[in-house]
């Protein structure tokens, strides 16, 4: 990982041309502007003071920036993560929430080396989908608040950053369109002196840089054992969100990323943060889509400079920060839910198109993902109906036919398909063993025996033939299913 960062970044200057260059900063700048009430609200769920989410988002994104797998994502504090940790410091206190983050940067660490990101490659396209379209509505939802009981030129305004998010690309692509939505409401707001909620009314934003530290707890075995279940908690909630927002990242630019980087980076990037006394985070989609897929930046300098510009405009800006109004950020993510959402997947044409058992399992994976507001339940629940729809449907594709020798002496049954815990149930019934003759020949030439139900199938069609005095000869078998048949075959009854 080391020599692979160390070439990333000697590879920078190279990479950067002007117009890179111009794309990058102010993606970055319009990710940074997002960032500060996302992250002040991501504070208040985790009871915390405001400026522990910014400087939690700040640090996140510049580490990640550098030991990350995945170029132009963007990681910060996050709703999941902040609803893991909430009741760690609501009953214990901000020292043992800290703690609890460093924790969790050791086990996503550890999690990365032993190769969980390959896991990923068990995630079928359906959840996919479902994560993908759950992701948009949930930041259409987190937006709802913020429309809801508000003054009547909040709507007029965000009709407008709507507008000019839509239409001003059209005009010109060399500004991103949310930058020029969210200044040009700024200015209108505050020069025609228009009362509506501001970034400002979220939260109070630090005024001094983060002091790097321990974390104020006992170093006991008790403080181990109580943070132990809320950083594994954290770390697998973060590798998630952050391993599938770097997939499709990968899908919309098209290029590959090393998932076990960014396991990692992840890990350090939280380690770092809590050393910072930030409250850790993970990737972020709906900031991600706003560098990649609307200001179309695609190097790690977009995400570098998100964390610098938050900073900066906190640290320096904080005045003029805090007169955005709500309304322009609303209008930006709403965008970004449009963009967001994949709409060929509940086109008609599509659904009538799509096997039913694909449709079920992005439908749950949706129903799961906000009905928890936790995208690991989604995804998890998700893998697994989509593991049970794969069986049924493999499982019928197994079959037994049955050939009978002219002179009597023999029946020969082939048998078709894949042999596992589902398909092999069926087996033991699909045979004559009364009427066939005394000998039966199996024929697994073009079948695959993959688990110990068929061998045990398998023994138990032997046996009942036995049983009658008649004799089994398996053949076909390939070198796999021969090895394994080999091995277990005669092993599995209860007696053994």
């Amino acid at each position: 990982m080391l020599s692979s960062t160390l070439s990333t970044l000697s590879a920078l200057p190279r990479t950067f041309s002007p117009k890179v260059l111009r794309t990058e900063a102010l993606a970055g700048l319009v990710v940074a502007l997002a960032l500060v009430p996302e992250a002040i609200s991501f504070s208040i769920i985790a009871g915390v003071d405001p400026a522990i989410g910014l400087f939690a988002s700040f640090t996140m994104a510049v580490v990640i920036s550098v030991v990350g797998g995945r170029p132009a994502m963007i990681s910060a504090a996050t709703g999941a993560v902040a609803l893991v940790i909430a009741p760690l410091n609501r009953e214990h206190g901000l020292g043992y929430l800290i703690a609890a983050v460093i924790l969790a940067g050791v086990f996503q660490i550890v999690l990365g080396v032993l190769g969980v990101a390959k896991l990923m490659r068990f995630i079928p396209r359906s959840v996919m989908v479902g994560f993908v379209n759950s992701l948009a509505i949930l930041v259409f939802m987190a937006q709802v608040p913020e429309m809801y009981d508000v003054p009547w030129a909040v709507y007029p305004l965000m009709a407008a950053g709507l507008a000019l998010t839509v239409f001003f690309p059209k005009i010109t692509k060399a500004v991103p369109a949310p930058l020029v939505s969210i200044v040009v409401l700024t200015v209108i707001t505050v020069a025609a002196g228009i009362a509506v909620p501001t970034v400002g009314d979220k939260g109070e934003l630090p005024s001094a840089l983060p002091v790097p530290g321990l974390p104020d707890v006992p170093f006991t075995l008790d403080t181990l054992t109580l943070i132990a279940p809320y950083a594994l908690a954290m770390a697998l909630v973060g590798l998630m969100e952050s391993l599938m927002t770097a997939k499709l990242v990968d899908e919309i630019t098209d290029t590959r990323s090393s998932k076990t980087r960014e396991s990692i980076g992840q890990g350090v990037a939280n380690i770092v943060t809590g050393f910072f006394g930030g409250m850790g985070g993970c990737a972020m989609i709906g900031q991600t889509m706003i560098n990649v897929k609307v200001s179309g930046a695609r190097t790690r300098l977009s995400t570098f400079l998100s964390g610098a510009f938050l900073l900066v405009l906190c640290l320096a800006l904080g005045p003029v920060v805090s007169e955005i109004p709500m309304a322009a950020l609303v209008a930006v993510m709403v965008m970004v839910c449009v963009a967001t959402f994949d709409w060929h997947s509940v086109a008609p044409k599509t659904l009538r198109r799509m096997p039913a058992g694909e449709t079920v399992v992005m439908v749950v994976t949706v129903v799961c993902v906000v009905a928890s507001h936790n995208l690991a339940v989604g995804v998890v629940v998700g893998s697994v109906t989509a593991m049970v729809v794969f069986a049924k449907r493999v499982a019928r594709l197994a079959d037994v036919t049955s050939v009978l020798d002219p002179h009597g002496g023999q029946v020969v049954y082939r048998v078709t398909g894949e042999l596992f815990f589902a398909s092999s149930n069926d087996l033991v019934g699909r045979f004559d063993y009364a009427g066939d003759p005394g000998t039966v020949v199996i024929d697994l030439s073009a079948a695959h025996i993959w688990d110990a139900s068929s061998v045990a199938a398998l023994d138990a069609i032997e046996h009942r033939y036995a049983q009658r005095g008649k004799r089994v000869e398996i053949t076909g078998l390939n070198t796999a299913s021969a090895r394994l048949h080999s091995s277990l075959s005669g092993e599995l009854s209860a007696g053994k």
